[in-house]
């Protein structure tokens, strides 16, 4: 594999941005900004070049890490089709946040600690992608963990934004335990991390394992349900919306959270039929049960991070009906479309001075019209609308459901048109009508370094799903057999001869969502479902009280069992065990304090009755 330090330099250079700006440039943010954007256009850059001189070919890079006696572990750089179209992804559409950041960040207080934080960022999710081994992952993914923490509580000062942080934080936490504990199973039971080694070794043992090879899959899964917001750990995705808009674009809706998705791809080879079965039902009831909060959510951010939780849904599904590469192939779609929707909901935010809620903006099409057009190109490829890149990998998914399972399939159609509907709802209550607040009718676009990102994303938005991105992806992963081959006009028409009732469920539904939408809310002035179904739209505002359910079981449990704790440390550790010792070395002091009265006499006296007793003793004897 010829150009390997280009790896290094891919992987290195965020770090190496992230650590210059934190010495050297924390108060000159003009210089913190250059720093950050050059480190990831150069990754992108130098990930164009390894891919122009090796192709799709496949390598791994190894250096000696460290060992412990006969236990030696290497740091590999693995590239194949599947770690390379990740980089592209993250790379390309990372460079694009942060051109897109200083515009957006103009101003704030943080601002070169936001850009140490986004590189630092950048070069751990780079290690997840080019790990080659499960303890290189994990340590790559927990500093996943730790950069979102520090990015979602960059305004710290707000105490919502450091509540959304530590929740983060701490809900990954757990699914992050399960996930130590599926490493640990499958070295114990297959003696080897290397992910090379394992794919040779594990299909061989698993009718030996049977149910313990499940097992150690569902607990490889339960990292994947914590950093990919699954059911039931999905609570701490829509709160992180309290961190920078751009942040919101680049990892919970085009990286970080789409690590999971990626780690699944990357081991399926661990996952037995069952395993896989309990994957795709927890994505598909992720996929709808945050389809069906978005339809009352009314921060444009949150409607988003909705969205974001039911398309990691479907990715997800798409894993467990035994179709890795199609999931992989709307990982790759929804980067593109959702970080553009995040970021023309950052230049209506900017636009609007801070106002987030959709019922407060109105007629915002004629004030702001790159954005609206952009973000209704957005919109239309993640409602699906043929000929947009949403429509492919949807279509793939749906494909997928349909030959598997059928009711996963009638599931995700209902979810499309659910999609569909509050898509469209935010598009008219946002852009469509008029002005509700003076912002809105006196808003303007952004400047044009805050514009450019929204076009270039709206064309790999529109032009993504006939690249031919499916034939690279098939060669490495199962799912889109025969998808993505021939002509560029073969390619626009395949799903149509591939799978034609997927693909035309998909346009029915996303038609119905979309016509409904339209006429509820087109013009409206109040939410028409608030209305009509004022409990349902209650319970669905409060996100169907997962939080107040937490709350009251969870959470009160851990509380008492803490306080019950509490009160054993102080009453019985240290008032009684503690309290015990302490009380009979003052006793002890006490009485030997009596013996020390400063008289000679007394001493003399002592002394003559203790030579006596052992001069009778010894005598005596």
């Amino acid at each position: 594999m010829k150009g390997e330090g280009l790896l290094w330099w891919i992987l290195l250079l965020p770090l190496a941005a992230a650590g210059g700006i934190t010495l050297t440039s924390l108060r000159q943010p003009r210089r913190s900004a250059a720093l950050s954007i050059g480190a990831a256009v150069g990754s992108f850059l130098l990930t164009v070049i390894f891919w122009g001189i090796n192709g799709w070919t496949a390598g791994t890079v190894s250096v000696p890490w460290w060992s412990a006696g006969s236990w030696s572990v290497t740091f590999d750089l693995r590239v194949d089709p599947l770690s390379l179209v990740m980089l592209l992804v993250v790379t390309g559409v990372g460079s694009l946040i942060h051109i897109y950041s200083p515009g957006y960040m103009r101003g704030d207080g943080g601002f070169a600690r936001y850009f140490a934080c986004l590189s630092l960022f950048m070069f751990s999710m780079l290690g997840i992608v080019l790990a080659g081994n499960f303890l290189q992952m994990f340590v790559f993914w927990e500093l996943v963990g730790v950069s979102s923490y520090l990015l979602i509580g960059h305004w710290f000062e707000r105490p919502s934004a450091a509540d959304a942080a530590r929740k983060a934080f701490l809900t990954n936490r757990l699914g992050d335990l399960g996930f130590l504990a599926g490493i640990l199973m499958v070295y114990g039971l297959a003696g080897t991390m290397d992910f090379g080694r394992l794919e040779a070794r594990w299909p061989g043992m698993v009718s030996e394992l049977g149910t313990v090879a499940t097992v150690a899959g569902l607990l490889v899964f339960c990292g994947v349900v914590g950093k990919s917001a699954q059911v039931p750990l999905h609570v701490w995705l829509p709160d992180a919306m309290e961190g920078p808009t751009p942040v919101s674009a680049l990892i919970h809706a085009a990286t970080m959270v789409a690590a999971g998705v990626y780690l699944l791809c990357r081991v399926f080879f661990l996952f037995t039929p069952d395993a896989l079965a309990v994957v795709a039902w927890t994505g598909g009831l992720t996929a709808l049960v945050a389809a069906l909060i978005a339809v009352q959510q009314n921060d444009i951010k949150r409607i988003l991070a909705y969205s974001t939780l039911s398309q990691l849904g479907y990715m997800v599904m798409g894993v467990g009906l035994q179709a890795p590469a199609a999931g992989m192939f709307h990982l790759v779609t929804h980067a593109f479309f959702k970080a553009l929707l995040f970021l023309g909901a950052g230049s209506v935010i900017v636009a609007l001075h801070h106002e987030q809620d959709i019922w407060r903006m109105g007629g915002l099409r004629r004030r702001l019209p790159v954005t609206f057009w952009t973000f209704v190109v957005g919109t239309l490829a993640l409602a699906g609308v043929w000929p947009m890149s949403g429509f492919y990998s949807k279509d793939s998914l749906l494909a997928a459901a349909w030959e598997h399972e059928l009711p996963l399939f009638v599931l995700s159609v209902g979810v499309a048109g659910l999609t569909s509907f509050y898509m469209f709802r935010l598009v008219c209550v946002a852009f469509g009508g008029e002005a509700r607040t003076e912002a809105a009718g006196h808003a303007t676009e952004p400047g044009q370094a805050m514009l450019w990102p929204l076009r270039i994303l709206a064309v790999l938005s529109i032009v993504g799903g006939v690249t031919g991105i499916q034939s690279v992806l098939q060669g490495v992963l199962p799912g889109l057999e025969g998808a993505g081959s021939g002509t560029w006009w073969d390619r626009l028409w395949e799903p149509f001869r591939h799978a034609p009732v997927p693909a035309l469920g998909g346009l029915l539904a996303m038609a119905a969502g979309a016509v409904l939408a339209w006429k509820w809310y087109a013009g409206a002035s109040e939410d028409p479902v608030a209305e009509r179904w004022p409990r349902l739209a209650r319970w669905l505002r409060h996100r169907l009280y997962f939080d107040e359910l937490y709350e009251a079981t969870v959470i009160g449990l851990h509380e008492a069992w803490a306080m019950f704790l509490a009160g054993v440390e102080r009453w019985v550790l240290q008032g009684f065990c503690v309290g015990l010792l302490r009380g009979s070395a003052d006793v002890l002091g006490q009485t030997l304090r009596l013996m020390q009265s400063g008289s000679l006499q007394t001493y003399a006296l002592v002394f003559a009755a203790g030579l006596a007793v052992v001069l009778w003793w010894w005598l005596g004897g």
